[in-house]
C-alpha cells in the first residue's frame, strides 16, 4: 500500500498553492457465491488521487490512478482547466479549502488480507445451507483503506478496515431468507451462523399468507431500519438541499417531527460504525445531533453548502468542493429502546407485518421523505404476538418521517447495517440501529407469489422442505 499522505503532498505541490489533494488507497478481497458454489473472486490493490483547484469561487476537479509525477502533473492541469472553464460563467460561491484535521496517521490496525479466511467462511456457509437443504447466495469481502489529504503546509491521513458478508438462502418453495454482518474485521464474519439464520426464514413450514393493501403495524429488523434511515439522510440531512429549500427539514428545524423516542445522530467516533476522522475536504468530523427527542436539530454540511447556508461545515463532504449527490452523514446511529429482543416488539401485536429487509428502495418525493421499497427475504405475518407464517412480499409506500413519528417501541441492541456491494471505488459505511415497531405503515400492494423451482444438484437431494 503506497504512502497516501506522501502521495497527497506530492500531488498538491504539483497542483499549486491553493490546490487540495485527496488520496484513497485500497486493498480489498471479495468473494461472491451462488447456489452453494463460489462464482467470483477479486483482489484490489489500487490508489485514486483526486486534485481540486479553486478558482474565482469555483472548483475544478480531476483524478488519476497513476502516482508518477507526470501523471500527477497532468491531473493537476485538467483540474485547473476545469476550474477556469467553470469560472467563465462568473464568480462562484465556493469559499476555498480550510482543512482542520490533525496531521497524523490514525485509525484501525493493519488488516491481513488472507483469501483463506474467505474460503473458510464460504465453506462454513455451504455446509449450513446443505444441512438445511437450501441454496446459499451472497458475498464475503474485507478491505483496508488509507485516506489522506494535503494542502500547502498541512495534511492528514488515516487508516480504516471493514468487513461484510451477506447470505441469502433460497428454498425449493421459492421463499428466501436474508442475514448479513457488517464489521471492522473479518473475525466477525460467521458464514455458518448467517446461513442458519437465513435458512430458518426461507424454510418456515407454512403456506404464505396474503394481505390487501393498507396500513398495518410493522416490526422492522435493523437491516430494514438502516435502509429507511439512509433514505431519510438523503431527503432530510443534505445541507445543499436544505440551503436551497429542497430538503425535508427546510424551515422545520426545531420542530417535533418524530416520536420522542427517536434519537438520531452522526457519530464518526463511535465503535458502532465504520468511523472516519475527517471528510473529503480535510475537515475533522465531530458528533452531529440530527434528531433529539423527536425534534429536528441539524443537517450535514460541506464547505459549499455551509457557505450557502451561512454556517460552518460539519465535516460531511463526499468529494473535495462538493459531490453531485450532495452532503450525507455516513455514520448514522439510532439510539436503542427498551425491548430486549425482537420478539418483545412483536408481542403486543394482534396482527401485523414483520420485515427483514427492504429492496429496490427509492425516494419518491424528498421534500416529504416519501419513499417506496419492497420487502424481501423474510416477510412474515404476525398474529397474536408472534411470527405466525410467511407473507407475500409487499410494496411499502410511506414517509420515513411518518414511520418514525408512529414508532411505538425500539429494540435495545443496535446492529451495524450496510448493503456492502462496492460496485465502484470502495466507500464503506453503515447505519447502526435497533429493530423498531411502527404503527400504521402504508403498503400499496403485493409483489407476486414465490415460484417453486426444481431441485438444484448443488443443494443436495431436496425432496421438500
Amino acid at each position: 500500500m503506497p504512502d497516501a499522505l506522501g502521495l497527497a503532498q506530492a500531488a498538491q505541490q504539483l497542483a499549486g498553492r491553493d490546490a487540495f489533494a485527496h488520496v484513497t488507497s485500497e486493498r480489498s478481497l471479495m468473494m461472491r457465491f451462488a447456489a452453494n458454489r463460489p462464482t467470483q473472486s477479486t483482489a484490489v490493490d489500487d490508489v485514486t488521487v483526486e486534485i481540486a483547484v479553486p478558482h474565482r469561487g469555483h472548483v475544478g476537479r480531476a483524478s488519476t490512478n497513476a502516482a508518477d509525477p507526470d501523471s500527477l502533473r497532468a491531473c493537476a492541469e485538467r483540474a485547473l482547466a476545469a476550474a477556469r472553464a467553470a469560472a467563465a460563467s462568473g464568480e462562484g460561491g465556493f469559499p476555498g479549502f480550510s482543512p482542520t484535521a490533525d496531521a497524523q496517521i490514525a485509525g484501525d490496525d493493519r488488516l491481513e488480507l488472507d483469501p483463506a479466511a474467505g474460503g473458510a467462511a464460504l465453506t462454513a456457509t455451504f455446509a449450513a445451507a446443505d444441512a438445511a437443504r437450501v441454496e446459499a447466495h451472497g458475498v464475503w469481502t474485507l478491505a483496508e483503506e488509507e485516506r489522506a489529504w494535503a494542502t500547502s503546509g498541512a495534511g492528514a491521513a488515516e487508516r480504516t478496515t471493514d468487513a461484510f458478508m451477506k447470505v441469502i438462502c433460497m428454498a425449493e418453495s421459492g421463499r428466501s431468507g436474508y442475514a448479513a454482518t457488517t464489521a471492522r474485521d473479518a473475525g466477525a464474519l460467521d458464514g455458518h451462523a448467517l446461513a442458519e439464520q437465513a435458512a430458518k426464514k426461507a424454510t418456515m413450514r407454512s403456506e404464505p399468507a396474503e394481505l390487501a393493501p393498507g396500513a398495518y403495524p410493522v416490526v422492522f429488523e435493523p437491516h430494514a431500519v438502516g435502509t429507511l434511515l439512509e433514505m431519510l439522510a438523503a431527503s432530510a440531512f443534505d445541507g445543499r438541499a436544505h440551503a436551497d429549500g429542497r430538503g425535508a427539514l427546510s424551515e422545520r428545524l426545531g420542530e417535533p417531527l418524530t416520536a420522542p423516542s427517536i434519537e438520531l445522530a452522526d457519530l464518526p467516533d463511535s465503535r458502532l460504525t465504520l468511523a472516519r476522522s475527517f471528510d473529503a475536504e480535510g475537515t475533522a468530523k465531530e458528533p452531529l445531533t440530527l434528531i433529539e427527542g423527536g425534534v429536528a436539530r441539524r443537517v450535514a454540511h460541506d464547505l459549499r453548502s455551509a457557505a450557502l447556508a451561512g454556517e460552518r461545515t460539519t465535516g460531511h463532504a463526499l468529494a473535495p468542493g462538493g459531490h453531485p449527490y450532495g452532503v450525507l452523514p455516513t455514520n448514522l446511529v439510532l439510539a436503542g429502546g427498551d425491548a430486549a429482543e425482537v420478539e418483545d416488539l412483536c408481542a403486543p401485536l394482534e396482527r401485523g407485518i414483520y420485515v427483514t429487509r427492504l429492496w429496490y428502495a427509492n425516494v419518491i418525493r424528498p421534500k416529504e421523505t416519501l419513499v417506496t421499497a419492497v420487502s424481501r427475504d423474510g416477510t412474515f405475518l404476525i398474529e397474536d404476538g408472534r411470527i405466525a407464517r410467511p407473507l407475500q412480499d409487499l410494496r411499502l409506500t410511506d414517509r420515513v418521517l411518518g414511520i418514525l413519528s408512529r414508532t411505538a417501541a425500539l429494540g435495545s441492541r443496535q446492529t451495524l447495517t450496510s448493503d456492502g456491494e462496492f460496485y465502484g471505488r470502495r466507500f464503506a459505511y453503515g447505519v447502526a440501529c435497533p429493530p423498531l415497531r411502527a404503527e400504521a405503515v402504508r403498503f400499496t400492494g403485493a409483489t407476486g407469489r414465490p415460484v417453486p423451482r426444481p431441485p438444484s444438484p448443488a443443494a443436495g437431494a431436496n425432496d421438500g422442505v
